[in-house]
């Protein structure tokens, strides 16, 4: 990437301007001018860095709720490597809206994919339909008991290889959202539309026909975390990736090393969330419930331009918490990765 791409990379992902001529805005912050700056972020989405321009909201605001599902889906027959029931997985996922995100991962339990719907009862029908349809089995549905960080802000290829965003943005007490049942036809409108990739023009919410105001106020009633860039993480230079897992009731630190540990984050009842949430390589962050056959219970994104740095970054996160007991899950395959569209 070029200096400028790089520059606009580390403003655009947070902070879009919500703005009629958001490239004038961004060329006067930059220094440059607005048709270089409209290049630019045309030549980041052609080349598949950028995915794709637009809101991120809260499902929790809008009423809707999320669950990781981990599931088993055969990679053999007869002993011998063989994609085909890995492959009609992917097909019959890939048409269904609710399902966002789907991982080939290196465990037993080889796919992950996240459900979103507005009840508890609509994501197990959802989950009953893929195995009904595919050979997944040995389905487990796994809520977020704690959140100590969401985060897909990153670096680009050209930062320090442990740089993916600021630290300020780990999940922290939000101000009171604006409760689902208040949204108006309006904002349903203007939410859907905003879920998607902004127009490729210099005036891209006048073309959407969006109020800028009004997704500003998504902002500030906390509806939406953020409008901005959201890349792919192998295009941007983060090409190694994994889902670490923690073991927290087999830590082997010392009594001196512990007491250490809870001095400096007393805030918690058992820290080790919210020091991993310290970490810059670590995007997300939550406590889940273990699972017959998986004990762990903290999970850990971690991303890395090489295989080396991952490595370390894995061995500094487990020494930081007391070196529990952790599977790494690297991520083999990406199936599926979207963002849902609400009120479609």
């Amino acid at each position: 990437m070029t200096p400028l791409e790089n520059k606009i990379l580390d403003v655009i992902q947070d902070a879009f301007p919500l703005e009629e001529r958001p490239y004038l805005v961004l060329a006067e912050q930059l220094g440059s001018d607005e048709q270089s700056v409209f290049v630019a972020v045309e030549n980041l989405r052609r080349s598949g860095i950028i995915r794709r321009i637009g809101g991120v909201y809260d499902s929790k605001a809008l009423g809707f709720i999320s669950r990781l599902c981990a599931g088993k889906v055969p990679s053999t027959v007869s002993g011998a490597a063989d994609d085909s029931a890995l492959e009609k997985f992917a097909a019959v996922v890939n048409v269904i809206p609710a399902i966002t995100h789907n991982y080939v991962r290196s465990h037993e339990y080889n796919v992950w994919f996240t459900v979103m719907a507005q009840s508890e009862a609509e994501i197990q029908k959802i989950v009953d339909e893929v195995c009904a349809n595919t050979e997944l089995h040995d389905v487990h549905i796994l809520n977020a008991t704690e959140k100590f960080k969401i985060n897909t802000v990153m670096g680009g290829a050209g930062a320090p290889a442990n740089r993916i965003g600021d630290e300020k943005r780990h999940c922290e007490p939000k101000a009171k959202q604006s409760p689902a049942h208040f949204l108006s036809a309006n904002d349903r409108v203007r939410i859907r539309i905003a879920c998607n990739d902004i127009p490729h023009t210099l005036t891209p919410f006048r073309d959407w026909d969006v109020s800028c105001d009004e997704l500003r106020e998504d902002l500030a009633l906390r509806r939406m975390r953020r409008f901005g860039a959201i890349l792919r993480h192998q295009e941007a230079g983060f090409a190694f990736n994994a889902m670490v897992c923690f073991r927290l009731d087999e830590r082997r630190e010392t009594k001196d090393e512990r007491s250490v540990i809870l001095s400096e984050h007393s805030e918690s009842k058992d820290p080790a969330g919210a020091i991993l949430a310290q970490k810059p390589y670590i995007s997300h962050c939550y406590n889940r419930p273990a699972f017959e056959g998986f004990p762990y219970t903290l999970y850990a994104m971690m991303h890395a331009q090489s295989a080396e740095d991952l490595d370390r970054y894995i061995k500094e996160a487990a020494q930081s918490i007391g070196n529990p007991g952790y599977a790494v899950l690297n991520s083999l395959r990406e199936l599926k990765k979207t963002s849902f569209n609400f009120f479609a």
